[in-house]
């Protein structure tokens, strides 16, 4: 099974696009809404949420979790995959060494983020290597799009645009409002500014997606020149497929029922109002605690 994590709603976006791409395989969504949102919280509390929350997925017998989330991509992932998961996968080998031969190979375990896949992509789409980066004041503030970014083309030149008032409005239902396009034209504008040659605008929360028709339309409407506007879901959705393929040993571990099941710390019929909104049809959410 796939788990997909998120703290909120925005993960959902991922979630259906990789569903869309691997339909097959079996997927456990996992909102920890209850305790959202993330971005104002320290490092050592997202760090601690996140894993969490990553233990839960795994004792429900996910094999691949993929962090949906920016903030936890930003400030857990590397933490959980360098100092946890060597634990985590030793302790796995060892039950299964001690069961053997009757299970066959060891089960092994990972952990993937959203952040890096999408800056993968952002190499072969820019022309001029001027690139912005729309996201969470949180996002803005550990410049972990910046520092991946540096890695894949050092010669790129990256700039930040916190968008604080983006994710309240998606939330609230009031993104296809007219009131909506004032942050949308004070966000897009003062990114711009910054750096007249951006090509290129990273969409760098996921909660975004909802936004992008009117991003689009503003981009076609007010830039002089073309610029891509880039959401992460079918990023990730064909990085994870590209990463199933040259991993087998994770492949042939997933169920294939094409089953989804969804989990929130939160209220269930709460989350089951505002999973609607991000996915377009209505689901069922059961409430965990952990």
């Amino acid at each position: 099974m796939i788990g997909i994590f998120d703290s909120g709603y925005g993960g959902l976006t991922i979630l259906q696009q990789i569903r869309s791409v691997l339909p097959e395989y079996d997927y456990l969504y996992l909102g920890d809404n209850a305790r959202a949102p993330y971005g104002t919280r320290s490092f050592d509390c997202i760090y601690r949420y996140t894993l969490e929350a990553v233990q839960f997925l795994l004792a429900h017998h996910c094999t691949l979790i993929i962090l949906a989330c920016n903030t936890a991509s930003a400030k857990a992932l590397r933490t959980i995959q360098q100092h946890d998961l060597p634990v985590i996968n030793s302790k796995l080998q060892a039950e299964d060494t001690d069961h053997l031969p009757a299970t066959g190979a060891s089960r092994k375990v990972n952990v993937l983020g959203v952040i890096r896949p999408t800056v993968e992509a952002v190499s072969s789409v820019t022309k001029t290597g001027h690139v912005g980066v729309l996201a969470t004041p949180a996002t803005v503030s550990s410049e972990s799009y910046v520092l991946e970014l540096n890695k894949i083309a050092d010669q790129l030149t990256v700039v930040q645009q916190p968008c604080p008032m983006w994710v309240p409005l998606i939330e609230s239902g009031e993104h296809t409002d007219e009131g909506a396009d004032y942050f949308v034209d004070k966000y897009l504008r003062e990114i711009l500014a910054k750096d007249p040659l951006i090509d290129t605008l990273v969409l760098g929360c996921t909660h975004y997606p909802l936004l992008l028709p009117k991003i689009e339309k503003w981009l076609k409407t007010h830039s002089p020149k073309p610029v891509a506007a880039l959401p992460q879901g079918k990023l990730v959705a064909y990085s994870l497929a590209d990463y199933l393929r040259r991993h087998p040993e994770y492949e042939r571990q997933l169920t294939r029922e094409g089953s989804c099941r969804y989990l929130t710390t939160d209220d269930a019929d709460k989350f089951n109002q505002a999973a609607a909104l991000f996915l377009g049809t209505p689901i069922h959410s059961e409430h965990v605690s952990f």
